[in-house]
């Protein structure tokens, strides 16, 4: 229905789709990684311990004027969670049969819910195209529903792709920045895609698990991680166990 020849239902399949996937994505509950750091914001009545030493200038102040110090003079310490960015790459190079559009629907779902303030999404074949900034406001929804419109042709630049990632990264301030490659890895055009993998923080290859020579070789240069998979069902599973 996806394909249909009329605009308003393929549209509205492709919204009816989306909507399906992001549920089946959200089964579990999103966790975040990492150790906790203190930080020191603008006290509030109900979280936060008292920073003497921050405060120390507001509690003269108020202490001469004779009065309360206001609990927006203060400072107080959290506890704050680390967070997590991740881009994910779509190889749309070849062809985009329904098995190959149902994988990358789910990765991508599977990123909205695990990083919801902090994902892209980015197809590639010979040229990339993002389908969702790092830091633009799309609903998750539509997104999804992108990503199932997309029609596969190209080569695969592997290496492109990879610095392309790494630019929509760069200006998170998140303590955890990852990469998630949904391809066989086989490089077509385009150079050694190695230098680019060894510069990322952290990368997770999803590939066919009858074609996985490539990104075996891939994540071996680069240290990174590796999942095969069978078919949609199995990406959903894979992204669970290397996604946490």
């Amino acid at each position: 229905m996806a394909q249909a020849t009329d605009a308003n239902l393929a549209r509205l399949a492709r919204q009816l789709a989306g909507r399906l996937v992001l549920d089946l994505a959200r089964t579990g509950r999103a966790r975040t990684r990492g150790v906790g750091k203190l930080t020191t914001a603008r006290a509030d009545i109900a979280t936060g311990d008292l920073d003497i030493d921050a405060s120390i200038d507001a509690l003269v102040a108020a202490r001469a004027e004779r009065r309360p110090p206001a609990i927006d003079e203060l400072r107080a310490t959290h506890w704050t969670k680390p967070g997590t960015a991740i881009c994910l790459l779509v190889d749309r190079s070849g062809s985009m049969d329904g098995e190959r559009l149902a994988s990358a629907a789910l990765a991508a779902a599977v990123c909205a819910w695990r990083a919801p303030a902090q994902f892209a999404v980015l197809a590639f074949a010979d040229k990339v195209v993002a389908i969702k900034e790092l830091n633009q406001v799309k609903a998750p929804e539509r997104v999804v529903a992108e990503v199932l419109a997309l029609r596969g042709h190209g080569t695969t630049d592997v290496g492109l792709a990879l610095r392309a990632a790494a630019r929509q990264l760069a200006p998170s301030n998140a303590t955890r920045r990852m990469v998630i490659l949904l391809s066989d890895a086989e490089v077509t055009t385009g150079g050694d895609p190695y230098p680019a993998a060894r510069a990322l923080d952290e990368l997770v290859v999803v590939a066919p698990e009858d074609e996985m020579s490539h990104a075996e070789a891939l994540v071996a240069a680069c240290g990174g991680r590796l999942a095969g998979v069978g078919g949609p069902m199995s990406v959903l599973d894979a992204l669970r166990r290397v996604v946490q």
